[in-house]
């Protein structure tokens, strides 16, 4: 198949069988598409969605962003994951503002160069906001390509990413650049899905080499398989009556820039790690161990709920806060110490550690 054929039939298949309701379509508004495009970054489209609405209503706008705390910021994202992107459009909004006047870049090397913005991610937001010429190639389109035109190999290593985007280039059309790109991305999530794909309903079915040759199972070329690393520790839940204490975490690395529960190794004594905070542990209860998966590694956290009965003023320092479990669900918080939070709150006798594991298992299964 030509380029322009291919081209044509994904946006002929887009203008009648694509997304076309969702709340960042049919504006040329690049802060909206811009938002919806940091969002989408390794999270599906159903899980943005209300996030998405949620942050539009809290910051319509370039400057209301700009202007705000960087904790109401994450408190938002929280539970969006890759707490990275909240940090970096945060800082990408104050540099627009800062060196562009408040007004969005409209080149494409300039929005690329904003904090968190990589090629592809570039490429969409000039597509869709002021109609560029450019290829993307995020993870739906290194599907599509990957089978259509049989590209073998791991789309992460730099060879095949590297011919990903040559291709990429090579099929781009000369105009109507928004419904081939809305198209590709489109095929890729509800047609040429990773999983049980509809080849049936692909409008490029005919020319798919993966399909012709029965090789749609192996391409893209998965992940070569690797052991994942388990790092175990405790978190500690320092409670005073009714109230919990929180900690800032460091502006980098996992989580950075949340409200998190005081972090020891298994090993340290929970008695010397309270202390730091200026307390005193009256009882100390350990409670069933919580898992929550990243990329590269597993976390094995055991939450120890220690009740204090002396807590000396230092424990107001900053960065640190007592607060209510009702306020701290409020706060920016990573997603296994949210559900940490609310198993404790509902369960009625949460020292009871069957009760707060059945919590925990209902929290997980929703």
């Amino acid at each position: 198949m030509r380029p322009a054929d291919f081209a044509r039939r994904i946006s002929r298949w887009q203008r009648r069988h694509g997304r076309h309701d969702l709340p960042w379509q049919g504006t040329r508004d690049p802060y909206a598409i811009w938002l919806a495009e940091i969002m989408l970054q390794q999270t599906q489209v159903a899980t943005v969605v209300p996030y998405y609405r949620r942050f539009r209503a809290r910051f319509p706008d370039l400057a209301s962003l700009a202007a705000a705390d960087e904790d109401d910021v994450l408190r938002l994202w929280s539970g969006l994951g890759y707490y990275s992107r909240a940090r970096n459009l945060h800082r990408a909004a104050r540099v627009i503002v800062e060196r562009h006047r408040g007004t969005f870049p409209s080149t494409l090397d300039q929005i690329e160069q904003l904090p968190g913005v990589g090629r592809s991610t570039a490429a969409a937001i000039a597509g869709f906001a002021f109609g560029a010429r450019a290829p993307i190639l995020d993870g739906n389109v290194k599907r599509v390509l990957a089978r259509h035109f049989l590209v073998a190999g791991f789309p992460g290593e730099r060879a095949v990413e590297r011919a990903l985007w040559q291709l990429a280039e090579s099929i781009l059309p000369a105009r109507a650049i928004e419904p081939y790109i809305q198209g590709l991305m489109d095929l890729g999530a509800r047609v040429c899905t990773l999983r049980a794909p509809q080849c049936a309903r692909c409008p490029v079915r005919a020319t798919c080499g993966a399909l012709v040759q029965n090789r749609v199972a192996e391409l893209p070329t998965p992940r070569p398989r690797r052991s994942v690393p388990i790092r175990r520790i405790a978190m500690l839940v320092l409670r005073r009556g009714g109230d919990v204490l929180l900690e800032k975490r460091a502006g980098v690395g996992v989580w950075g820039g949340l409200w998190s529960l005081p972090e020891l190794a298994l090993a340290d004594d929970p008695s010397g790690a309270s202390r730091r905070y200026g307390c005193e542990i009256a009882t100390l209860e350990r409670l069933a161990m919580l898992r929550h998966g990243f990329t590269h590694f597993t976390l094995e956290i055991t939450p120890l709920v220690a009740n204090v009965g002396r807590v000396a003023p230092r424990a107001a320092a900053p960065g640190v806060i007592w607060l209510s479990i009702g306020d701290a669900l409020g706060a920016a918080l990573p997603v296994p110490v949210r559900k940490l939070l609310r198993a404790l709150a509902g369960s009625a006798t949460a020292d009871q550690p069957a009760l707060f594991e059945k919590a925990v298992e209902d929290l997980e299964a929703r």
